[in-house]
């Protein structure tokens, strides 16, 4: 029998060599997996001991699937040849926004408490295709009306930084699910900020791509003509990896582009010296917290000693963001909305938050005889000169650095309870209107240890570039690496 001593030793060294396994990228766990030095099931029991041990703080989860099923599922993956994938075994999270056949999907509203759905969203089944592992379904700012995902029937997301902070919204679950090391990556939607805001905010990384770069199939609507379905994961590298598998068109949805899908991971390679970052002044001046400025020109330095050239630009338009995002967007929702009757979901409307109601009654105003011309078609209008701004942008860069929020994660109630605060937290990422990508990258901390990021912007379908830019700036910094647990 071997000593008692020993025997602790080697306990020791197994538990931290599962303990550590969340903390490797997507490529060191499919290598792991492929060379059998840890399995599935590792990974799975890693991701659920962090879930009990946190959960009931963070709120992350409206549906968890059971720990045992999902154990043996992974078993069941372990035992099978992989699939070429390198999400094959690899558990994950999904905004409750998205369909998945014989498991509950709420949108976080109670109005769709009970909710099955009878089939898959396209992005879920590309997954389950790759064979990645669902854990469960994350809370989120019902309807995705939210900055902060307290706009939830399910009680508030928490931030893992700090939990008397929200984690930002309206993918809050999935970015501090990842954030808590719950999940190795996750699926949100991005219309406004969605996926950029919590990501910041909870220091991960996340990418709202181009319009109809990702299949909507299967995705509860807030705004048809803006929802986006992106990659939230610990790195740029990550995010390529997904959307490598997620990318594509999809005869199930009108809206999804026919562009061809490029090896994001090989186009990560090569050399960034040469290129430009614009920086529009108007995103660095009054009401922009200090820390945050001061983080951001600091990144930008670190892309000037990788040989990108720092450019400040003018973007006058983008004062008329949040106007223009709110019009069209609660225009859009006020009519999504309107199917949600009680007959084919089983609750009434009177089931819709104070935020939601808000919106649908703003959007109805909007859209309604003698006020259509003065506010929807003018935001329209609008719309189209965001076009205009950004491509003149582009002209003089390749890709534009902002902030992602003007202060870093507010104290619990501070955004649900100012309807008007809550809007203006969006400023930054409303500005994507016109369905161009934006990436959301960790890029240091405030004095009280809260996250900060940046987006880098670019023109349509340029993913490549911005992971690219993303992927570079993470080789020469280790912000993504930090964690709280």
């Amino acid at each position: 029998m071997l000593p008692e001593n020993i025997k602790v030793i080697l306990w020791w060294t197994q538990f931290l060599r599962i303990s550590m396994l969340l903390e490797k990228s997507i490529k060191e766990l499919a290598s792991g997996l492929k060379e059998k030095k840890f399995s599935s099931e590792d990974l799975v029991r890693e991701c659920y001991e962090n879930i009990e041990k946190l959960n009931p703080v963070l709120n992350v989860f409206v549906t968890l699937r059971d720990k045992d099923e999902v154990i043996k599922e992974a078993r069941e993956k372990d035992k099978k040849t992989p699939v070429n994938s390198l999400l094959y075994g690899l558990p994950f999270v999904i905004k409750d926004s998205y369909n998945t056949k014989g498991i509950r999907t709420t949108a976080s509203s109670k109005v769709l408490e009970t909710y099955i759905p009878p089939y898959n969203a396209t992005v879920y089944q590309k997954l389950l295709d790759a064979g990645a592992i669902l854990i469960g379904k994350t809370n989120m700012d019902a309807w995705g009306h939210g900055a902060s995902s307290e706009n939830t029937d399910f009680g508030p997301v928490r931030n893992p930084w700090d939990n008397s902070r929200v984690a930002g919204g309206s993918s809050g679950g999935n970015a501090a699910a990842i954030a808590a090391r719950m999940a190795v990556f996750g699926i949100g939607e991005d219309t406004g900020g969605s996926i950029r805001n919590p990501s910041g905010w909870c220091n991960i990384t996340g990418l709202k791509v181009t319009y109809g770069r990702v299949s909507r199939y299967g995705c509860i609507a807030y705004v048809s003509s803006f929802d986006t379905v992106g990659p939230m994961a610990r790195t740029a590298e990550d995010c390529a990896i997904i959307l490598q598998v997620t990318a594509g068109k999809d005869p199930l949805d009108a809206t999804s582009s026919p562009e061809e899908v490029p090896d994001y991971g090989s186009r990560l390679n090569g050399d960034i010296k040469g290129m430009t970052i614009g920086m529009p002044k108007e995103c660095y001046g009054e009401g922009v917290d200090n820390e945050i400025k001061s983080l951001i020109y600091k990144a930008a330095e670190q892309y000037a000693k990788l040989g990108v050239e720092i450019k400040e630009i003018s973007m006058p338009m983008l004062e008329y963001g949040v106007p223009v995002y709110y019009l069209i967007g609660t225009s859009e929702t006020s009519s999504n909305l309107a199917r949600y009757d009680g007959i084919r979901y089983g609750n009434g409307r009177n089931k819709f938050t104070s935020e939601t109601m808000r919106r649908i009654m703003l959007g109805t105003y909007a859209l309604s005889a003698g006020y259509y011309d003065a506010y929807y078609k003018k935001a329209q209008q609008g719309r189209t000169l965001f076009i205009k701004e950004y491509a003149k942008a582009f002209t003089q860069c390749d890709a534009i650095l902002m902030p992602i929020e003007p202060m870093p994660a507010t104290k619990l109630g501070e955004l649900i309870g100012d309807p008007v605060k809550n809007m203006l937290a969006d400023i930054f990422t409303c500005q994507t209107p016109v369905g161009i990508p934006s990436l959301a990258v960790p890029v240091g901390f405030t004095k009280s240890n809260l996250p900060v990021g940046m987006q880098l912007l670019g023109n349509m379908f340029s993913e490549p570039l911005l992971l690219k830019l993303g992927y570079f700036y993470q080789k020469v910094t280790d912000w993504h690496k930090k964690s709280n647990l």
